[in-house]
C-alpha cells in the first residue's frame, strides 16, 4: 500500500507507551525515503505528459503527491516524537544515559542529546547565583505547602520571615511552610535516633528547633 512504510514507523512509536524509546529503524526510514523519491520522479515524468494533453494522468499525479506528503508527515512525526522522548530521558536519567537506551538511538540522536544536555547545563549555571540552579531536582511539586512537625522539647515562640509566630511546645504538632522545613529534621519511623540530633543551620537564620517531620515530603534532607 502506498505510503504505508512511514505510517508503520508512527504505529511503532504509538505502541511504545510510557515514553519508551524503541530502536531507531534505519532500514524502514531508508525505504520510506526511497518510496518518496520514486513517487516524485514518476510524477515529474507524468506532469510533462499531462501538459502535452494527457489529462487522464492528473488524478494519478495528485494521488502520488498525496502519498508523498503523507510519508513526509509520518517521517517528521516519527523523528520529532523520538526527540521529545530523548529530551525527557535527560530529565529522568541525567546527563549519562544507560547503554541499553543509547543502543536504540541513532548517531544523529546521540549527537542531539549531547548538544541538548550541554545547553541545559549552560543555562542552569547562568541562573540561581554563583552556584547555579539544578532544574532537574524536585521536578514534582509537593502535595502540600505545609509539613506537619512535632516538637521534641519546649522552645516557645518562633517567628518566621513573614512575621507569623508559631508556638513550639514539647509534643505539640504544628504545620510549617515547606520553605522553613530545612530547619527541622525529617523524621521516618526507622530514623528515630536522628530526631534527637540538631540540624546545622546557617548563621543568618533563626536558631534550629529539634523537631520531627512526620511527612516524607523531603527525604533528601535526611543525613
Amino acid at each position: 500500500m502506498a505510503a504505508e512504510r512511514g505510517m508503520e514507523l508512527v504505529r511503532e512509536l504509538h505502541r511504545a507507551a510510557g515514553g519508551h524509546l524503541p530502536p531507531f529503524r534505519t532500514e524502514e526510514l531508508r525505504q520510506a525515503l526511497e518510496e518518496m523519491r520514486a513517487l516524485y520522479e514518476r510524477n515529474q515524468a507524468d506532469v510533462s505528459e499531462a501538459k502535452a494533453g494527457r489529462t487522464d494522468l492528473i488524478f494519478l499525479i495528485r494521488f502520488r503527491h498525496c502519498c508523498l506528503l503523507r510519508n513526509q508527515r509520518c517521517l517528521l512525526a516519527y523523528l520529532y516524537d523520538r526527540l521529545l522522548r530523548i529530551r525527557a530521558l535527560r530529565w529522568e536519567y541525567g546527563s549519562v544515559l544507560p547503554n541499553t537506551i543509547q543502543f536504540h538511538m541513532s548517531a544523529e540522536e546521540v549527537e542531539w542529546f549531547n548538544r541538548y544536555k550541554k545547553s541545559l547545563a549552560t543555562y542552569m549555571r547562568s541562573v540561581g547565583g554563583e552556584e547555579g540552579l539544578d532544574l532537574t531536582q524536585d521536578i514534582k511539586p509537593p502535595k502540600s505547602l505545609y509539613i506537619e512537625v512535632r516538637c521534641l522539647r519546649d522552645h516557645g515562640e518562633f517567628e518566621i520571615d513573614d512575621g507569623t509566630t508559631i508556638l513550639l511546645k514539647k509534643n505539640s504538632q504544628v504545620p510549617v511552610a515547606g520553605v522553613w522545613s530545612v530547619l527541622f529534621l525529617p523524621f521516618h519511623s526507622h530514623d528515630i535516633p536522628l530526631a534527637l540530633q540538631h540540624v546545622p543551620v546557617p548563621a543568618h537564620t533563626a536558631p534550629c528547633v529539634v523537631c520531627m517531620v512526620q511527612s516524607a515530603a523531603l527525604p533528601n534532607l535526611v543525613p
